[in-house]
């Protein structure tokens, strides 16, 4: 066991199974953005939990621009846990941006891997022709990253709602937007550039290891569009159009999250 990697990232190891299931946050989170839905699997599983290179109380020192100026290099953190822990026969769940990043290292070593769940993915955000809506115009984007580089506070407070999208509960809101502005700003605002403009379309046919997408209705980041694209071009994947609106039904609809994970787990 490599301690260097588990204090690099700030792993979190619980549950009482044999097989490692390792979640894989989103952009400007942090592993305890699972706290609502991981505890549901310690029973059954050995539960993996991390922060990656700049986020959450991951150490700060061992950031790298060139490593992370793609997904690669988050992939690779979580490559590097695997070996550090000597997993195998992984079910790796990533929200957002780590549905890519964990697709991305399953391609990379898929005899590490029994099971991708990818919770409201998107292998493009930018729209691109008829043919593929991902959400997003490239001015929109750029205008977001700009106001980054003028008000991160300010920025972090209108974005979090409409990536939660649940009004009615501002505490979640409230939450994701003390979430971003707790990371980095230099380091968040070069991850969001990573994120935003990185097109993994094509990675999609180089995947092996059968996963379960986990699509949200009405949500902005990820339309459903995009999860039906992602379901058409990935073999061997199931679709789940979720009742959970916005972006994070790990936070908004645990229930339902874990309801629909752990039907997929029990039939395959």
């Amino acid at each position: 066991m490599d301690s260097t990697i588990l204090v690099r990232n700030n792993v979190t190891l619980r549950g009482r199974g044999t097989r490692p299931m390792l979640f894989a946050h989103g952009f400007g989170c942090d592993q305890n953005m699972w706290r609502l839905l991981a505890p549901s699997f310690e029973a059954d599983y050995r539960l993996v939990l991390f922060d990656y290179v700049g986020s959450g109380r991951s150490d700060l020192r061992a950031y790298n621009a060139e490593r992370y100026a793609s997904l690669q290099g988050y992939a690779q953190d979580i490559l590097d846990i695997c070996g550090a822990l000597a997993l195998r026969d992984v079910i790796l769940v990533g929200h957002s941006v780590s549905a890519m990043i964990g697709l991305l290292a399953a391609i990379q070593a898929p005899h590490l891997f029994h099971r991708v769940i990818l919770v409201s993915p998107s292998p493009r955000y930018l729209n691109d022709g008829p043919d593929y809506p991902g959400g997003f115009e490239r001015k929109d984007l750029e205008e977001l990253l700009a106001t980054m580089d003028r008000n991160y506070i300010g920025w972090a407070n209108v974005l979090a709602p409409l990536v939660m999208r649940n009004p009615e509960r501002p505490e979640l809101t409230q939450e994701l937007s003390e979430s971003f502005c707790s990371t980095d700003p230099v380091i968040a605002r070069r991850f969001a550039e990573v994120t935003f403009f990185s097109d993994n379309r094509r990675d999609l046919a180089s995947m092996t290891v059968p996963s379960l997408i986990l699509q949200c209705s009405e949500d902005l980041l990820a339309p459903v569009a995009v999860g039906e694209y992602t379901h058409r071009h990935l073999r061997g994947s199931t679709l789940e159009v979720m009742r959970a609106r916005g972006h994070c039904p790990h936070m908004s609809e645990p229930e339902e999250t874990r309801a629909l994970i752990q039907r997929y787990l029990c039939a395959t």
